[in-house]
């Protein structure tokens, strides 16, 4: 990363040892006086634009980029009015070959050794491979709108089209907010009933009796506002698919009927004389174990028997760590177009913070703490300050341990280490679960300098 401040020593040996260490770096550098013209250019800076050295030294840096920000948003202009850096602006350049090619920019003032301002540098990235591989995740990693590279959640798509293609009951558990509706909507749009309508209810936001009316629908006359008759949420799935959320809520009386259907695939609305037949296939959700609550006798057995033929059992994002900066990568991309914005990424301290938080809300959680980034980030970085104060509250890295490492190597150091704790050091099972080979884990912990006991 850049400083704010760059020396330059004015004499032929220290611009030959500039050379050598700008040719060095993976990233684009070049550097302008304050004319605009450019002064240096390295090789990276070639390879990613495919313009020559010998070509770019001495053009104007607009007519040798081509950014996308040359003529509205110049970030070297910003930086040369104003004495602030500008780190990690995602922009497009124009290489030689007319081909529109994604980068991040950064930009600092060029000093001479008595720090005077001389000029500008600017460091670029080139983004094409990210983009690439981001592209690469999206196809592996996601699954009718459900990302995730956790080895649980993978399994469940390895035999979701399988489930789905049956017309049996299926249970969903986990926890609020990881995700129990996607999965219910990717089985309905597996199956055979796609093309009909898949039908939601949240079974706890409702009191006894309007639940009832709202499943089963009722006759006019059936109570004083029945006016004329209302089909319930059966009658609006029938052919397709009727999700029942937190199932655990609902009472022995609501159990009762929906045992009745599922026994006999009928159902008598409100009021009704008549049985009518339900041709719905049925998934259930519970952010509570419904065993527990069988053997605590607040739920039926003989329900829960009828539900629990299929169970998928969803894992709390505390426990999918290794999930989290995709999950991110995501949400940044889905609030970009939302907001309107071009925010690139997170910084090292804050992708620190999101990784260490436990997300008691799980996936909705970290969802909704994007967004509050979103609302207070006016730059392209996501920074601390721009976090929820509770996330705030789970940094424990110092600052020593966040300068150390990139964002990437941060990352994979500690889903590293969470895989070891969960597997309690074994490192074949901590090597399985992350999806690499247990040499190439040996690997990694001898280059972060991993400590296991």
């Amino acid at each position: 990363m850049l400083q704010y401040g760059i020396m330059m020593y004015m004499n032929p040996e220290a611009y030959k040892k500039r050379d050598i260490i700008l040719d060095s770096i993976a990233d684009g550098v070049f550097t302008i006086d304050k004319n605009w013209h450019i002064t240096t250019y390295n090789r990276a800076a070639e390879e990613i634009t495919g313009i020559p050295r010998e070509k770019a030294i001495g053009q104007i840096c607009k007519d040798v980029l081509r950014a996308s920000v040359c003529e509205t948003d110049c970030a070297l202009r910003y930086t040369m009015d104003t004495g602030s850096p500008v780190i990690n602006k995602p922009v497009h350049i124009i290489d030689a070959e007319g081909g529109r090619k994604a980068i991040t920019i950064s930009t600092a003032l060029l000093k001479d050794d008595k720090g005077r301002v001389i000029g500008g540098v600017e460091t670029f990235r080139d983004m094409t491979v990210v983009e690439e591989l981001r592209k690469q995740v999206q196809d592996k990693y996601t699954y009718e709108d459900i990302i995730s590279r956790n080895h649980i959640i993978q399994g469940l798509f390895n035999i979701l089209p399988q489930v789905a293609e049956s017309d049996c009951t299926v249970l969903i558990e986990g926890q609020t907010g990881t995700g129990k509706e996607l999965f219910a909507r990717a089985i309905h749009n597996l199956s055979p009933r796609r093309e009909k309508s898949f039908v939601a209810v949240n079974c706890s936001a409702l009191p006894d009796t309007l639940l009832e009316s709202e499943l089963f629908g009722y006759k006019a006359g059936a109570f004083t506002d029945a006016k004329k008759d209302k089909p319930g949420r059966f009658a609006l799935a029938q052919g397709g698919s009727l999700f029942l959320d937190e199932i655990g809520d609902v009472s022995a009386a609501i159990q009762v009927k929906l045992l009745r259907v599922l026994q006999e695939k009928t159902y008598e609305p409100v009021g009704a004389v008549s049985s009518e037949k339900a041709n719905v296939r049925i998934i259930v959700a519970s952010n509570k174990g419904l065993v527990e609550l069988v053997e605590q006798g607040k739920f039926r057995n003989d329900l829960y028997y009828r539900i629990n033929v299929v169970k998928l059992p969803l894992p709390p994002l505390k426990d999918r760590s290794e999930d989290i900066p995709l999950l991110i990568e995501h949400f940044i991309h889905r609030f970009n177009g939302i907001y309107n914005k071009n925010i690139c990424c997170l910084s090292d301290d804050a992708m620190a913070a999101m990784l260490n938080y436990d997300y008691p809300g799980n996936i909705r959680e970290l969802e909704n703490s994007i967004e509050h980034c979103f609302v207070l980030c006016q730059g392209d970085v996501i920074e601390t300050r721009h976090l929820p104060p509770s996330m705030k509250k789970s940094i424990t890295f110092k600052d020593s341990d966040i300068s150390t490492f990139r964002t990437l190597r941060q990352t994979e150091a500690l889903m590293i280490e969470r895989a070891l704790r969960r597997n309690k050091g074994n490192r074949t099972a901590a090597a399985k679960e992350l999806g690499i080979n247990a040499s190439t884990l040996f690997r990694k912990l001898k280059g972060l300098n991993i400590r296991t006991e």
